[in-house]
């Protein structure tokens, strides 16, 4: 299956995160440490009326961020 930006997840769907950029900026470096890594579930739960920010579902905590991060995230969608 070919790697997606997260962006493109559709909201109620989940995915494997294949990769996060290391050293991209701080937003994401903080993404990083709030437990987005390789090999985690995620989900997209919602996303505002103007499509930023995204809601996502991960490790048990909701998180928003914006779509510019978003983008650099690459997941693997999962068959739910």
């Amino acid at each position: 299956m070919q790697a997606i930006p997260l962006t493109q997840l559709k909201d109620g769907h989940s995915a494997i995160i294949k990769d996060i950029p290391v050293g991209h900026d701080e937003h994401i470096t903080r993404l990083r440490e709030l437990g987005l890594v390789p090999g985690t579930k995620i989900r997209v739960v919602r996303r505002a009326p103007l499509g930023d920010p995204i809601e996502v579902a991960v490790r048990g905590s909701r998180i928003a961020m914006r779509r510019s991060e978003a983008r650099h995230i690459e997941i693997l969608p999962v068959q739910e």
